[in-house]
């Protein structure tokens, strides 16, 4: 049922500019069909709202229990104003999913608290690859664009009031 609502916007704003922007994405190296599908989205998100090419620093990691520490890396290593994670978990029979996907959870939330670097959370968790399809580039969009101009919000969100 929450895949048939949509965000509705509390204002009528326009994107913010990408332009002089660096941002990191973190890609898992897992359900490579979905990932790459987000990381396309996302940067082709990024590159229209000015971000230049160059600036998106794109790096891949073995899973998706591995983007916390790949973001981390980016963050600490990088000039990047803000750190997209991009993986798919897919439901299979054990507790698995689970644990990786509190994992990738605690793991995002902790960087958001302990950086002034906002990480953004582009992990699918699907019950199926179908699901997975819908939601990187099907019928349910493309949640690596939704991941960009997450970023770019939160980047003018800091800029607003913190620097």
């Amino acid at each position: 049922m929450s895949t048939l609502l949509q965000k509705e916007s509390t204002q009528n704003t326009t994107l913010p500019s990408g332009k002089d922007k660096v941002i990191g994405i973190v890609v898992s190296e897992w359900n490579t069909a979905i990932t790459e599908s987000l990381l396309k989205g996302a940067t082709d998100t990024l590159i229209a709202a000015g971000v230049k090419e160059d600036d998106i620093i794109v790096e891949y990691v073995p899973g998706s229990v591995e983007l916390t520490f790949g973001a981390k890396v980016l963050i600490e290593g990088t000039l990047a104003h803000a750190v997209i994670v991009l993986g798919c978990v897919i439901q299979g029979d054990t507790r698995h999913f689970d644990y990786v996907c509190d994992s990738i959870t605690q793991g995002v939330t902790t960087l958001n608290i302990d950086y002034d670097t906002p990480v953004i959370f582009g992990v699918l968790t699907t019950d199926n690859l179908e699901q997975a399809e819908a939601r990187a580039g099907g019928t349910h969009g493309n949640k690596g664009e939704d991941c960009a101009i997450a970023a770019l919000e939160m980047i003018a969100l800091q800029e607003k009031y913190l620097i």
